[in-house]
């Protein structure tokens, strides 16, 4: 029998999930269907429900649901309790919901796997401190950069994600702040990470400029926009190396797929196949 899978957001037209999902299907053999669905923003909880009892397998989770399906987990494994976040939802053999976090699998694996930049030792800003930020920062400090800097526009919601990371033992030993853009002056990075919203709107954090170093590599989470405002200022200051979410988004996929069918798909043939 085919197992049923599907994404779940609003809106969710625009998702890749299903076509991504049907390649791993292909390419691994697995006998499964995947779908997008539509929840209304006052009933997520109603439609992962009524998919479970339908015989669904498993969801992935996509905005603006990830701290509802956090919610509606009954277990949670360690990355997701890192972000207080949850992308991926699977029905329990003895009963219940495991909510998982891939996102920050998913950047890791890009970054290290098919960017060929390994984060160990390495000066890293990350900008912006909303649930992107949160998803990504456990991961990121697993890998054991130099240094993490957290750059956002309310500083206070910066030192709330660092307060939160660090407070874990695991973590405890990394060189974790949270700063102001205003404080970026005179500082420069390895890797230039933006986890803001503002490529959506065309908008450029206020970087300072000198901010990238000789060799860096400037990561803009959003893909399919071409180069964003960010990639654009860190191309003419001279980043090394640009790249945008799409291999992100496949690997977090691909994550969502190993965890579900124990099976890890080839991501480089996909990301090839979405590449505009």
């Amino acid at each position: 029998m085919t197992d049923r899978y599907a994404v779940i957001g609003n809106p969710i037209g625009h998702s890749k999930s299903p076509l991504i999902h049907a390649e791993f299907a292909r390419q691994t053999g697995q006998d499964l269907s995947y779908e997008a669905l539509l929840a209304p923003l006052d009933g997520f909880a109603a439609t992962v429900e009524h998919f479970f009892a339908e015989g669904g397998k498993g969801l992935n989770v996509t905005v603006p649901f990830k701290h509802e399906a956090w919610n509606l987990a009954t277990k949670r494994t360690p990355r997701a309790i890192d972000a207080e976040a949850v992308n991926t939802l699977m029905v329990l053999p003895e009963g219940g919901i495991l909510g998982d976090n891939t996102d920050g699998a998913g950047l890791v694996r890009d970054l290290q796997y098919n960017l060929r930049f390994p984060l160990k030792g390495r000066r890293v800003l990350l900008m912006g401190a909303g649930g992107a930020a949160w998803g990504v920062s456990g991961p990121l400090l697993h890998e054991e950069p130099g240094t993490l800097f957290v750059a956002n526009r309310t500083v206070d919601k910066a030192q709330l994600l660092v307060r939160h990371f660090t407070r874990f033992e695991k973590f405890s030993m990394q060189t974790t702040t949270a700063v102001s853009y205003q404080e970026l002056e005179n500082q420069q990075f390895d890797l230039i990470i933006n986890a803001t919203s503002a490529s959506l709107s065309d908008a450029l954090p206020p970087l300072p400029k000198g901010v990238f170093a000789p060799g860096s590599l400037a990561y803009d989470m959003m893909y399919g926009k071409g180069l964003t405002p960010f990639l654009k200022f860190a191309q003419q200051q001279g980043a090394a190396h640009l790249a945008d979410g799409l291999g992100m988004l496949v690997e977090q996929a691909a994550e969502s797929f190993f965890l579900w069918r124990g099976v890890r798909p080839d991501t480089a043939p996909v990301i090839a196949l979405l590449k505009p």
